[in-house]
């Protein structure tokens, strides 16, 4: 990359990185933010299938089984050692009442901190069955995500989304080119598997650190005790909220590979991968949202706000994931080996649409916990993700035995949507808006009845998803589509009003 982009990157800190100057309107910010992220989360997208379709055809059930245990380890570690300052660094580096050197240093004291814990409890993870054999490169992994984290929040967080979005980017290409190396090539499976995240967040970290001039926010000369102990207070209630969602999104991959083996958590894991599309719905949305729930904060038109977005938001997840469900089998069959190598990932697709209910309900617990994280109210986020994880631990231990994977994945839908239920309940304390339950309850009906029709054999599935997809589609396109015109129609009065303004 040439000393000019370079130059111009840093140069865009902490005023936005846009690519040219856009109305001053929170619907269109949050139109274009969601579109330039959602550039990066195609890519990755597209790219993550390409690695499924490796994993499945050079790794056997039990090692892509080892694989995503480390990887889902590792996910349950990084909020534990940071302390979960990336929300705070966000949270507290997008308020223009913060100096983002005292943000940055205080969260990157954290993380050492943690480290040092850490480096102490890290010999109980080499004692473990499945994973211990792999705890050396575990601890390495761990520490460059967390590394990386902190660092690509905080650039989000001074508005420079492009370098964030070209960084995501990179880091894809890298790892894939990584998995083609150390899995095809040199046939080292799970520990290249391992290697290939080190490396891509290790190369992250540098180009970050190179390109966003990280090392000026960093120094015990920023050190703030008293911004530290705000940022300690909002994130430390996170870091039990991110292990029960551990536990709703994860444990149930330990659960089944100690009560019903390797080989079935392996097709469990295939199942889970088709369902992540709809985080290409979410994330990229959700990654600009978030940005701007925080902005408006003290809007007097918040709720109105959250109630459109909302809206528009529940209604394309319910039509994306009836699309997902409608098209399970041939997706499964083209992403998974179809079992000439002796494998039955081809097997994934019974469980799938399951997943996929999950998945929309999920999506829509993370966008509700935006009114946590804009109000400061870090303390419902924890006991409201309660609700998901209890249930979903009791469930796992009754329905996994009798019911194998079927059982692991009803439990992690139900608790999702016991979740849902609660938080949606207890936001609308903190931000009032309206949200049309009916519709929801008559969307979730219809993915319901998609799941089982999934299962019928026969031409008579087919016509069933069929019928089920356009009832879906009748139900959630007209409200996508009035919901974007309410938000295009009222984004232009704001800015033609400002004019006057401006002069």
């Amino acid at each position: 990359m040439s000393a000019h982009m370079a130059q111009a990157y840093r140069k865009g800190t902490d005023t936005g990185f846009q690519g040219g100057k856009m109305a001053d309107n929170k619907y269109k910010k949050l139109m274009n933010n969601t579109m330039i992220f959602g550039i990066g989360q195609v890519f990755a997208k597209i790219v993550g299938f390409l690695l499924v379709a490796l994993y499945t055809r050079f790794m056997t059930e039990k090692e892509y089984s080892t694989a995503t245990l480390v990887y889902n380890t590792v996910n349950l570690l990084v909020p534990l050692v940071t302390f979960s300052m990336a929300d705070a660094v966000i949270r507290f580096g997008m308020d223009k009442t913060y100096d983002k050197r005292k943000v940055f240093t205080s969260a990157n004291f954290a993380l050492l901190m943690g480290m040092g814990v850490f480096m102490l409890a890290s010999p109980l993870v080499s004692l473990n069955a499945h994973i211990g054999k792999y705890a050396l490169l575990l601890y390495i992994y761990c520490y460059f995500s967390c590394f990386r984290q902190i660092a690509s929040q905080f650039v989000r967080a001074r508005n420079m989304v492009r370098l964030f979005i070209l960084d995501g980017i990179l880091t894809t290409i890298t790892q894939l080119i990584c998995n083609c190396i150390f899995i095809i090539g040199l046939k080292m499976s799970v520990t290249g598997y391992i290697l290939s995240f080190i490396i891509s967040d290790g190369l992250s970290l540098v180009f970050l650190t190179l390109m966003g001039s990280l090392w000026k926010y960093a120094d015990t000369k920023f050190y703030d005790r008293q911004l530290f102990r705000e940022m300690l207070g909002f994130s430390v209630w996170l870091i039990p909220t991110y292990m029960l969602w551990w536990v709703t999104s994860s444990s149930d991959q330990w659960f089944v590979v100690s009560m019903i083996g390797e080989t079935e958590n392996g097709i469990y894991a295939a199942a889970y991968k088709l369902p992540t599309l709809l985080m290409l719905v979410t994330t990229m949305f959700y990654q600009a949202w978030q940005m701007s729930s925080i902005e408006e904060r003290n809007s007097k038109g918040l709720g109105k706000f959250y109630q459109n977005v909302f809206s528009a938001y529940s209604s394309l997840l319910f039509l994306a994931a009836a699309g997902l469900i409608m098209l399970v089998k041939p997706l499964t069959f083209i992403l998974t080996s179809d079992g000439s190598n002796g494998t039955r990932y081809y097997e994934a697709y019974m469980f799938t649409p399951i997943l996929i209910i999950s998945m929309v309900f999920q999506c829509m617990c993370q966008f509700l916990s935006s009114v946590y994280t804009t109000t400061k109210r870090s303390r419902n986020s924890l006991w409201t993700a309660l609700f998901a994880a209890v249930p979903n631990i009791i469930m796992n231990f009754i329905l996994i035995k009798p019911f194998g994977v079927w059982g692991a994945a009803a439990a992690t839908a139900l608790s999702y949507c016991a979740c849902f239920a609660v938080r949606l309940w207890d936001v609308r304390h903190y931000i009032r808006f309206y949200v049309n339950i009916p519709r929801l309850v008559i969307n979730s009906v219809l993915l319901i009845l998609m799941t089982v029709a999934v299962g019928v054999h026969g031409k008579l599935w087919v016509m069933w998803l069929i019928i089920l997809f356009i009832l879906s589609a009748v139900m959630n396109f007209g409200a996508v589509i009035r919901t974007l015109k309410r938000i295009l129609n009222r984004g232009r009065k704001p800015a033609s009003a400002q004019l006057p303004a401006q002069k």
